[in-house]
């Protein structure tokens, strides 16, 4: 980092760290259904600013125990439990050391989901996910101290290291007017590796659920639009406890399959010996950018 003053390394970082609180629904989609679900959605809001017409790549590497505490811990639905990863948005060959990337705590509160993180460069993320540690420079804000001093916490006293990395292709829209806390995600090609965690490696993946089948989310900070649960409804949408997490650690056999988490169809098809099991990670290139 480059040497500030203290007053402006302060206003400077302070923006680093953000805070979400929300209420998440998941639903799968698919394929053949999802031209309609999107055409829906314009039509009460706004594609996100960062989604565009093609929308975006987001690949995460996840943090556990030996024994896969945080995975245990959400089969078991508890009330209280969390996650720790690494996330860029973007593709592969945008990835440098110098490159920001996000070090966020996933928990859930009940039935509040609380998501905090902070950007840093690749490199220093790595570190403070590490046995290595990281020490930022300059005059940081107590929030953000507070939050590294968590991560470091967690990962030196359960000695997590990575498990599992996720990737999917993601369409996003945010509501207007009155509905100004929702946003509402559409993920395609849900796919993962249980090995070579670096982000921008070009590791061939498997795939977590069916091509065929999307991860629709609904995210509102206190409630769900009528208008949502109505197409939900009209589209035959079931509500479904679907992890991305979770479904990484079952394709790779780190734990056994959950019926919690997915349908009975996606584990047939997961489990059929013809369904492909690698799939080449192009979407995350820029030159095939697409859905």
């Amino acid at each position: 980092m480059r040497p500030q003053s203290a007053s402006s390394a302060r206003t400077a970082t302070a923006s680093r760290l953000h805070a979400f609180n929300r209420f998440e629904i998941k639903y799968l989609v698919p394929q053949d259904q999802a031209d309609e679900l999107r055409a829906e959605l314009v039509r009460h809001m706004d594609v996100d600013a960062y989604s565009g017409d093609a929308g975006y790549p987001i690949t995460s590497v996840y943090y556990d125990t030996a024994h896969l505490k945080f995975y245990w811990e959400k089969i078991e639905g508890l009330r209280f439990r969390r996650k720790l990863r690494v996330r860029h948005y973007g593709t592969a060959d945008d990835l440098t050391p110098e490159s920001d990337v996000f070090v966020e705590i996933k928990q859930r509160v009940n039935r509040v989901t609380q998501k905090r993180r902070v950007s840093l460069p690749y490199r220093d993320a790595l570190a403070l996910c590490s046995a290595e540690g990281y020490e930022p420079t300059g005059a940081i804000s107590s929030r953000e101290r507070a939050f590294l001093d968590e991560v470091s916490t967690l990962v030196g006293e359960l000695d997590l290291r990575p498990t599992v990395t996720t990737g999917y292709h993601r369409e996003a829209w945010v509501g207007r007017e009155a509905d100004l806390g929702l946003r509402v995600t559409l993920d395609h090609r849900l796919r993962g590796r249980d090995r070579d965690f670096h982000l921008s490696s070009e590791s061939v993946n498997r795939l977590t659920l069916p091509p065929r089948l999307s991860v629709l989310e609904v995210k509102a900070n206190e409630r769900v639009p009528g208008w949502v649960t109505d197409l939900t409804a009209r589209m035959s949408l079931d509500v479904v406890r679907i992890s991305k997490y979770c479904q990484s650690v079952q394709a790779f056999g780190l734990a056994p399959r959950s019926t919690m988490h997915a349908p009975d169809e996606v584990d047939a098809i997961l489990l059929d010996p013809t369904t492909p099991t690698g799939v080449d990670d192009a979407t995350t290139r820029k030159s095939v950018l697409a859905r």
